[in-house]
């Protein structure tokens, strides 16, 4: 029997916030997979080393974690006043699926830097020193994010001091700016309404906030659904029960936000919505074994991704969270204490994040002109990434 021989494909290896993912110049992929399609799909299920039945991704460049099963494409930009398009796909690590549904924020960073690096900005407009603000089209999603990329010397600055909770390392700092994060067409509360109750048969009738900033984000009250607000990864991820009454939550949510029409569907639609809950703010212990102290933030989120509970937080949640809470009303906003919260730190399962927030209310409606924090971007590897030539088969 004759097998395809293995082909390469320029590629980098890069974290971008709390997550990491493999990139690619769109004209570097093969020609099949330059379109959407399965083609695209069945090469970045192959990269990433997915449908894993292990969950280790030990045959591919994923980390079986929805933190580090990502792929991103980017181009020079087809749209207007933008310098690169930033296309996002989330790699489903069990099932052969590629979710398109939405963005992620903390690679958006990486995203900014990788357009300098990768050559899609003409390094003539690239200062040899200071910042230069990337303006980048978010093709998931259809919306501007600006990344301000620190250069040095002509080329991306990534060392330096700034510090994440969640990354272990210090690095240099990229500010980010999602402008008009409502993510869609539609209202920013898809039903237009601040707190909704939500029927979930057999969790009961929840509260909820249910938004589209960032990423279609619901929000329900920790202490509704027997938590306080400060549980680590293992709490959860431990429990199959706790995991689908989360599910169950996210699925009956999809459908009151307008995303899906069915329960059954939620699986097609993995990225999106997230979930997340929330408390006032209380002291914890990170789990770095760093302590989190209730006096230096504002309130307590937990977050799911893909069916996970998140190691940190997922950068487009952030914007969903900074958004809630500038919003008098929201779930979000009675956690934080209300009040004036153009920006809000929130304490999360690795430590404590900021994230500000410029909204209005027009007409009745609530509107958001930008979102805005800061994360680091770094290459981890470069060259290329094999794949048996049949995948895109």
């Amino acid at each position: 029997m004759k097998h395809a021989a293995q082909i390469r494909i320029p590629a980098t290896y890069m974290r971008g916030g709390t997550s990491k993912g493999v990139f690619f110049r769109l004209d570097d992929l093969p020609d099949a997979a330059q379109v959407p399609g399965k083609a695209r799909d069945q090469l970045f299920l192959r990269v990433i080393g997915s449908p894993d039945p292990y969950a280790k991704h030990t045959d591919g460049m994923g980390g079986a974690t929805s933190s580090t099963s990502k792929c991103v494409i980017l181009s020079r930009s087809s749209q207007p006043d933008h310098d690169v398009d930033y296309l996002y796909g989330q790699v489903s690590i069990d099932t052969a699926f590629v979710d398109w549904s939405g963005n992620c924020g903390n690679l958006s960073t990486a995203a900014g830097a990788f357009a300098i690096h990768a050559g899609l900005i003409d390094p003539a407009r690239v200062p040899t020193n200071g910042l230069w603000s990337v303006r980048i089209w978010q093709a998931n999603i259809g919306k501007t994010i600006i990344a301000h990329v620190p250069v040095t010397n002509g080329e991306v600055q990534e060392t330096g001091d700034f510090e994440l909770d969640g990354v272990t390392f210090p690095a240099a700092e990229i500010q980010l700016e999602f402008m008009d994060p409502s993510d869609g067409d539609g209202a920013m509360f898809p039903t237009g309404n601040r707190v909704d109750d939500l029927k979930v048969p057999g969790v009961g009738n929840l509260q909820v906030t249910m938004i589209t900033a960032g990423i279609p984000t619901i929000f329900v009250n920790a202490a509704d659904i027997g938590y306080t607000g400060t549980e680590l990864q293992d709490a959860i991820n431990s429990k199959p029960d706790a995991l689908a009454m989360f599910e169950k939550i996210r699925a009956y949510g999809a459908i009151k936000m307008g995303l899906i029409n069915d329960v059954s569907e939620a699986a097609k639609r993995q990225h999106t919505p997230k979930v997340a809950f929330i408390a006032p703010a209380q002291d914890y212990v990170a789990s770095s074994g760093k302590m989190v102290k209730a006096d230096d933030i504002d309130l307590v989120v937990r977050a799911l991704s893909m069916g996970k509970m998140h190691h940190a937080m997922m950068g487009t949640a952030a914007v969903a969270i900074g958004t809630a809470a500038a919003i008098p009303g929201t779930l979000v906003s009675q956690a934080a204490g209300g009040g004036d919260l153009s920006q809000v730190t929130f304490g999360h399962p690795s430590g404590s994040l900021r994230v500000g927030a410029e909204v209005a209310e027009v007409q009745g409606d609530w509107v958001a002109t930008k979102a805005i924090m800061s994360r680091s971007a770094r290459i981890l590897m470069e060259g290329w990434v094999r794949v048996p030539g049949d995948c895109l088969d």
